[in-house]
């Protein structure tokens, strides 16, 4: 896996697209954003990172122009998933295979549409990245990447993908249970980046007994759906995780809360929208995840209007 396709030109495709083209993988980064990719292939991409700042130079151009690759990463935003994919179906081969890092839950399944599912590569990453438009990014402190195959044929290929980002310093490990790892990012995300968004306040201003039930309520309504798709979540892990974020990300406002801020659509259906359709099917109910939902729904509808 030497020639890599990152589709997204923002925070975390940028920070990816540098890191790898620094450890001297094949980098193309493809984006929707004409000006941004004219910026890019002039200047690429100015990296801040706790090793100084780099001046990174990877392709950039519009999805239709990418002409092959062995490992595509999407990383836009979840409601452009699907188009975002279909954009680089040219690249489905048969040999390419496709990762998905993104926030919320449906991408693989989305991805599957174009590509093979034994190509398909799902996973979660808790790497900081600060986006400076038009194309610079910072990342503050070290990450990790968690990733697998979406179907068991494609494990040697999950492997491979975790060798090429580690050449990259991008700390990844193999994960076979890394289904229940973007379920429990799933949970973390509707408790406490829906109630950020409705509050608007940073992580900071949910720690109170209120607050704190409320996230509760959503991460063990998750875990209930998840059980009913076979999905085994721990949850002491997302407690602590909760706990260690309202006591040490205070100041940290989530993307869904910065999408809100900058009156752009928020990825909540990819989220709470996820798991609420998910509680339907399987016959359950998740009533708190849907109220929020909904509010984050109406925000959204009432700045759109605006």
């Amino acid at each position: 896996m030497d020639k890599v396709v990152v589709v997204g030109a923002g925070a975390m495709g940028c920070l990816f697209a540098a890191r790898l083209a620094l450890a001297g993988a094949d980098v193309t980064v493809v984006d929707v954003d004409r000006a941004r990719i004219a910026r890019i292939a002039e200047e690429g991409i100015h990296l801040h990172d706790a090793s100084g700042d780099h001046a990174v130079r990877v392709g950039a151009c519009l999805a239709g122009e990418a002409d092959r690759a062995d490992l595509v990463i999407l990383f836009t935003k979840a409601m452009h998933s699907r188009a975002a994919i279909a954009s680089v179906a040219h690249l489905a081969d048969g040999n390419c295979c496709a990762l998905t890092l993104q926030n919320g839950l449906g991408n693989a399944e989305a991805i599957a549409e174009i590509f093979p599912a034994a190509n398909v590569l799902v996973g979660v990453t808790d790497w900081p990245a600060d986006f400076a438009p038009p194309n610079g990014v910072s990342a503050h402190g070290e990450g990790h990447v968690w990733l697998g195959a979406f179907r068991p044929e494609g494990e040697a290929a999950a492997i491979a993908a975790v060798g090429l980002l580690n050449a990259a310093g991008m700390g990844a490990q193999h994960d076979g249970a890394v289904l229940a790892a973007i379920w429990e990012k799933a949970a973390f995300n509707a408790a406490l980046n829906a109630l950020s968004t409705i509050l608007n306040v940073p992580v900071g201003g949910l720690d109170t007994p209120d607050g704190r039930s409320i996230a509760m309520a959503v991460i063990d309504e998750t875990i209930a759906v998840a059980a009913a798709s076979g999905i085994a979540m721990d949850r002491a892990r997302l407690l602590a995780k909760t706990d260690f974020a309202l006591a040490n990300h205070k100041a940290h406002k989530p993307s869904m809360l910065q999408d809100r801020l900058a009156g752009r659509a928020t990825e909540i259906e990819a989220i709470n929208g996820q798991i609420v359709r998910a509680a339907a099917a399987a016959g359950l109910a998740a009533p708190v995840t849907a109220t929020l939902a909904a509010l984050v729904r109406m925000g959204d509808t009432a700045g759109q209007a605006g």
